[in-house]
């Protein structure tokens, strides 16, 4: 079965190599599901929920500030509407493929389920690339990819969010000309501005969250994060948050990355460094390497991309938060963190970890959580932030973290729940695509083949 059905995903998406990966380890987790339940078999549900109900390709032309025409590719790649709304990021970088939108957009139908909220998985972007660019280029581009993109969102069919390369200054721009076009306010965005429908704590909410469920991971131990020291790569949204939670909590984050290179910090990153690498990157857009310049006995280590491994994760220390981008952490690396004394490690980004990797970690008796599971934090307070608009109404900080502790927690336990149904006691990703899965499968089933 398992052999049939990869062979399906290869013949369709051939050349997608990260909508493939995605593929294969869900098809992995959910055979023992196949198994015991034979209508979905019989009904093709996994194969229908590998093809995306709609792909939407487009020209996005613009205007720079020299007057030259330039142009781009927008897509938006609607999975899985099953169980709600389309639901997930815009991503602007030079990267983005149709095979990089599908695996996220697969990889958002899971997400999303676990939550609790009812969304349905997407995802969308662009091959734009915001670096370098000037304030007027990127709203100009921003306009131009919603004059395309719009016909195809609203508050109860598609609701975007950002991504890599699209913050609030993005997310900005797309609202405004999407209310524009269509002459309505709306809650057709998730992500926005304080006092314009955003929600509080939506862009702490990645980072928190994740930190929030390797708290859980750990519970399970009789441990906590306090005392730990703690691995992170990245140095934007989510790994600044998930720093900021380790340091609450009573850890000690001692690395920050970005393309370049990485720094690490023994002394450990306080508060006060975290504003300095705030400031940095959200506003200076300045390298990581800064950091090591501006503090004493701090390393900077450049990174080679085409090295058999990191060396960032051959640092001795407790946990591991990837935050950065997805395979940024292989088998090599995995056995360096294994090595080195790790004994969790939590996905911040989307799928860091390669298959090799995981099952590694997993062998070695590591506590290993899914991007999927662990980085829901986000996603779950975009529902939040999608609930007030709905409502015309917005929470306090405190309410709207107390709920996305308690999403963190329900994911956690929801995940061990399946493992255990499923004799995989203990394995997160086992347990994250079997939930996952069931809750969209059973909702597909219901609604008949469409």
């Amino acid at each position: 079965m398992q052999a049939e059905i990869l062979d399906f995903v290869k013949r369709r998406n051939p050349n997608e190599p990260e909508f493939i990966q995605a593929a294969e380890e869900v098809i992995l987790s959910v055979l023992p599901v196949l198994e015991k339940h034979p209508e979905f078999r019989k009904l093709k549900i996994l194969e229908r929920m590998l093809e995306p109900e709609r792909l939407i390709s487009f020209r996005v032309t613009w205007l720079d500030d020299k007057g030259e025409v330039q142009l781009n590719r927008g897509y938006r790649v609607q999975m899985n509407s099953a169980i709600g709304p389309y639901k997930g990021g815009l991503r602007f970088h030079p990267s983005v493929t149709p095979s990089v939108l599908k695996f996220l957009a697969f990889e958002q139908i899971f997400k999303n389920a676990l939550t609790g909220i009812p969304m349905g998985g997407g995802k969308g972007g662009s091959d734009f690339d915001p670096k370098g660019k000037s304030e007027n280029e990127i709203m100009k581009f921003c306009q131009a990819f919603m004059s395309e993109l719009t016909r195809h969102l609203g508050h109860r069919l598609d609701v975007p969010a950002g991504d890599i390369g699209v913050g609030g200054r993005e997310v900005g721009y797309m609202f405004g000309a999407y209310k524009k076009i269509k002459n309505e306010f709306t809650g057709v965005f998730t992500g926005k501005g304080i006092g314009w429908g955003g929600s509080l704590i939506r862009t702490e909410a990645t980072g928190y969250g994740l930190i929030y469920f390797a708290e859980n991971m750990l519970h399970t131990k009789n441990e906590s994060i306090k005392g730990k020291t703690c691995l992170v790569s990245g140095s934007g949204n989510v790994a600044q948050y998930a720093i900021e939670k380790i340091i609450q909590l009573g850890g000690k984050p001692v690395s920050a990355s970005d393309s370049d290179g990485f720094v690490y910090d023994a002394e450990g990153i306080t508060l006060a460094k975290l504003e300095f690498i705030k400031d940095l990157k959200n506003n200076r857009r300045g390298r990581i390497k800064e950091y090591a310049e501006k503090y004493k006995g701090v390393v900077y280590t450049p990174i080679d991309a085409k090295a058999a491994s990191n060396p960032l994760w051959n640092i001795k220390a407790d946990c591991a938060f990837p935050c950065a981008t997805q395979n940024e952490v292989n088998g090599n690396d995995a056995k360096n963190l294994v090595k080195n004394g790790v004994k969790l490690v939590g996905e911040g980004a989307n799928m860091p970890v390669t298959i090799e990797g995981i099952n590694v970690l997993i062998d070695n008796g590591i506590m290993y959580s899914p991007g999927k599971a662990s980085n829901a934090g986000g996603v779950a307070t975009s529902g939040l932030e999608m609930t007030q608009n709905y409502m015309g109404s917005n929470w306090t900080r405190e309410e709207v973290d107390a709920k996305l502790q308690g999403i963190m927690k329900n994911i956690h336990d929801t995940c061990l729940a399946a493992a255990n149904e499923y004799g995989k006691p203990g394995n997160y990703m086992v347990g994250a695509n079997i939930a996952g899965f069931l809750k969209v499968a059973n909702a597909m089933k219901a609604q008949g083949v469409i």
